[in-house]
C-alpha cells in the first residue's frame, strides 16, 4: 500500500467520523436545502483539480491518462455544482434533478480519478497537487455520500426542496 492510499483512507475516515458526530444525528431535522447548499459550495471549488495540468503543481512526466480526466472531470463537477446552487437556493423545480446530475457525475469522476491514479502510478509525480487526493478528495467523497442520503430521503416537494 502506498502513502497516498493511506492518506486518502485516513482522511476519509476522519471526515466520515465528523459527519457521523455532527451531521447525521441532525439530518432528519434539517431541510435538504440547508444541507445541500454548503456541500454544493464546497464542490464549486473543484475547478482546483485543474492543478493537475499546471506545471509546477505536478512533476514532469505525470501521466496524462490520469491528469486530463481528473482535471476536466473536476471542472465539470464544479460547473454542475454552480448550476445547482441557485436552483436549490430558490427551491426551483429543477433542483432535485440538477443535484442528482451533479452528484452522479462528481462521484463517478472521483472513482475514475482514484482508479486512474492507481493504474498509472501517478502519486509519485503529483508534487504539490498531492494535497488534492490526500485531503480534498476524502471530503468530497463523504459529502457525495451525504448528498445521496439527502436525495434518497424523499423530502423534496414538487416546487423543489422541502421547507
Amino acid at each position: 500500500m502506498n502513502i497516498l492510499t493511506v492518506n486518502l483512507l485516513f482522511s476519509t475516515l476522519v471526515f466520515w467520523i465528523a459527519a457521523k458526530l455532527y451531521l447525521f444525528p441532525k439530518l432528519d431535522l434539517l431541510e435538504p436545502r440547508t444541507v445541500l447548499l454548503p456541500i454544493l459550495l464546497l464542490h464549486a471549488f473543484r475547478h482546483l483539480g485543474l492543478m493537475f495540468l499546471a506545471p509546477g503543481a505536478v512533476y514532469p512526466g505525470i501521466p496524462p491518462e490520469f491528469t486530463y480526466p481528473a482535471a476536466f472531470g473536476d471542472l465539470l463537477a464544479a460547473v454542475l455544482a454552480l448550476i445547482a446552487i441557485p436552483a436549490v437556493a430558490t427551491r426551483a423545480r429543477s433542483a432535485k434533478f440538477l443535484v442528482w446530475l451533479f452528484n452522479i457525475e462528481g462521484t463517478l469522476d472521483l472513482i475514475l480519478a482514484i482508479a486512474l491514479a492507481t493504474a498509472y502510478d501517478a502519486a509519485p509525480l503529483m508534487g504539490p497537487a498531492y494535497w488534492i487526493p490526500a485531503f480534498w478528495v476524502p471530503a468530497l467523497l463523504v459529502t457525495h455520500y451525504i448528498t445521496f442520503v439527502v436525495l434518497l430521503r424523499g423530502r423534496w416537494t414538487t416546487t423543489g426542496v422541502a421547507s
